[in-house]
């Protein structure tokens, strides 16, 4: 079915968006219910259907998106109507007008396997992708301070203030560039034209690694400025929208003689940009998202970070006072901790105190357990059951097909699988092998573990070993292909069997046992049972145990 478009309001910024998608060729029809705007639409674009009422855009099954142009207190009830009607959705920011709302357009998107985009443009612009790139290549060194003007003397509005109205763009590359949300804001704001109505706005932020930051926006000022700057402790970026240079770096520093700071200053450096509008790249990314069905760069979920900050420098402006993330609407309070950066698809399942940390990503119906941890760039898929206090580190993968038990380790790089045989021409999606990790098992870093086996409790995976067997409760595995070399102890530590065939846990002092050739047991605690308080902290180094080991050793 081909990408039909239609755009719903041809005024002020939406003819904008008329013109991109119907030079892209998928601009199916224009919805705008004022008549001197039919009569221009009609006579510029005859060949797309024109329709004065959004109810006709909803029912017309020709169309697959729809973007929303329309004023800011509209959106989310039409986004809202048009995700209900089966639409991939493009909606220009803000989001929605509270966070409630726009968590029940995220929520409503993602149970509906729908596209969600919001139209913060400036994302898109080859300048700010630049920044992003010199930020996170370290070449300004360490982000120390960022600044925003947006000024004009242009349109200004009354349905909504210029915080809600020209902040939103610069919100979202601030926390775009430093891939977190602040930990507290701060607005003051001037009422001038209208007594309800705030047209100059001054909001500043501090974010958790210190970087300070402030967003001034106004539509009372006598020239267009639109300016953000990077300070850096090597460098200084700046990125003027209304210049012909649009990125330009300072490699200013600061010299300090007899205990005084003296400025620096170089020459500055322009950084060549691709030569492409911003507008186009976002109209390109929408479409390639319903194409595709990947999340866009700006989807709900950045949309909705957005809102929180907009609202807590909403509520900073009302009551005078600092807002800190702490005081965000219980709306949006989660008995568990996602990074801005990560991706959690809904609906899944996560428990009270398990943390998602930077660029991971949790899909649709993956049920995860209380207290876990998810380290960098990881990733749960559909339907993954995982149980409590489980530790995932940096980069690894969960298949489907995986259950992954209470106190499981799985350590950096390991790789999982879920087909023993694959092949990118057959399709083998339902065919998935399960694999299970039983209690207390731990991976160790850059194990692989072949599809279809059973990992039994508190067996020891050492590093880089490759396991294509099922391994029995306790075993220690090491090597390529994965062989056993002895018992390891719910502690972690190597067993070794007296006279009488008894292991003890230097460590613990619990007690084990070979009680039929392959089978290990716990003679002190129930496999099942939780460790006492007082053993789940570590007391001695690793270093500690081995010297102990050694002297045991001697004295026998």
């Amino acid at each position: 079915m081909p990408l039909n478009i239609a755009v719903v309001g041809n005024g002020y910024w939406g003819k904008n968006l008329v013109r991109n998608f119907f030079e892209l060729g998928v601009l199916h029809t224009v919805c705008d219910d004022r008549p001197l705007v039919e009569a221009n639409t009609r006579a510029k674009y005859p060949q797309v259907v024109y329709r004065q009422d959004y109810a006709d855009v909803l029912l017309d099954d020709n169309i697959r998106g729809v973007v929303l142009a329309t004023p800011a207190a509209l959106h989310f009830d039409m986004a809202k109507r048009a995700l209900l009607a089966g639409k991939d959705v493009f909606v220009e920011k803000p989001l929605a007008l509270n966070v409630a709302e726009g968590e029940e357009l995220v929520e409503l998107a993602t149970g509906r396997g729908r596209i969600l985009m919001v139209g913060h443009i400036l994302q898109y612009h080859p300048a700010v992708r630049k920044l992003k790139e010199l930020i996170d290549n370290g070449s300004l060194g360490r982000v120390e301070y960022i600044y925003s003007n947006r000024l004009n003397m242009g349109k200004i509005r009354a349905e909504e203030n210029i915080l809600w109205s020209f902040a939103p763009h610069d919100i979202s590359v601030l926390l775009g560039l430093l891939g977190e949300e602040p930990q507290s804001a701060t607005c003051e704001g001037g009422y001038y034209l209208s007594q309800n109505v705030a047209d100059v706005t001054l909001s500043q932020f501090r974010f958790a690694n210190g970087v300070r930051a402030h967003v001034f926006v106004s539509w009372l000022h006598p020239f267009k400025e639109q300016r953000l700057v990077v300070v850096g402790s090597d460098k200084m970026a700046v990125f003027d929208d209304t210049a012909t240079e649009k990125l330009v770096l300072y490699p200013h520093r600061v010299e300090w003689k007899d205990r005084v700071p003296n400025a620096v200053k170089a020459e500055a450096e322009p950084i060549s940009l691709a030569s492409a509008e911003p507008l186009r790249n976002e109209c390109c990314e929408f479409l390639d998202c319903m194409e595709s069905r990947r999340a866009p760069l700006t989807d709900g979920r950045e949309g909705l970070r957005v809102l929180r900050v907009l609202n807590a420098c909403q509520q900073s402006m009302e009551s005078h006072k600092a807002v800190s993330s702490s005081n965000l609407p219980e709306a949006v309070k989660k008995p568990y901790f996602v990074h801005p950066t990560a991706v959690v698809d809904e609906p899944c399942e996560i428990g009270a105190g398990t943390k998602v940390w930077h660029y991971s990503h949790i899909l649709k119906g993956a049920k995860i357990g209380e207290r876990c941890i998810f380290g960098q760039n990881c990733q749960v898929s559909e339907n993954v059951v995982i149980g409590n206090n489980v530790k995932v580190q940096n980069n690894v993968s969960i298949y489907a097909g995986t259950v992954v038990e209470d106190d499981v380790f799985l350590g950096p790089s390991c790789v999982l699988t879920n087909v023993s045989n694959p092949r990118s021409q057959v399709n083998r999606h339902s065919l998935y092998e399960p694999t299970i990790f039983r209690r207390g098992a731990t991976v160790g870093a850059n194990a692989t573990i072949i599809c279809g086996i059973d990992l039994g409790r508190y067996c020891f995976i050492g590093a880089g070993a490759v396991v294509a067997k099922s391994v029995p409760d306790y075993a220690l595995m090491v090597g390529n292909p994965a062989r056993q070399i002895g018992w390891m102890s719910r502690h972690g530590h190597r067993l070794i069997a007296d006279p009488d065939g008894i292991m003890r846990c230097p460590e613990s002092g619990f007690r084990y046992k070979e009680v039929e050739p392959g089978v290990v047991r716990c003679l002190d605690l129930d496999e099942e049972s939780p460790l006492p308080p007082e053993l789940t902290t570590g007391s001695k180094t690793y270093d500690e145990f081995k010297n102990q080991k050694l002297v045991m050793e001697v004295i026998s």
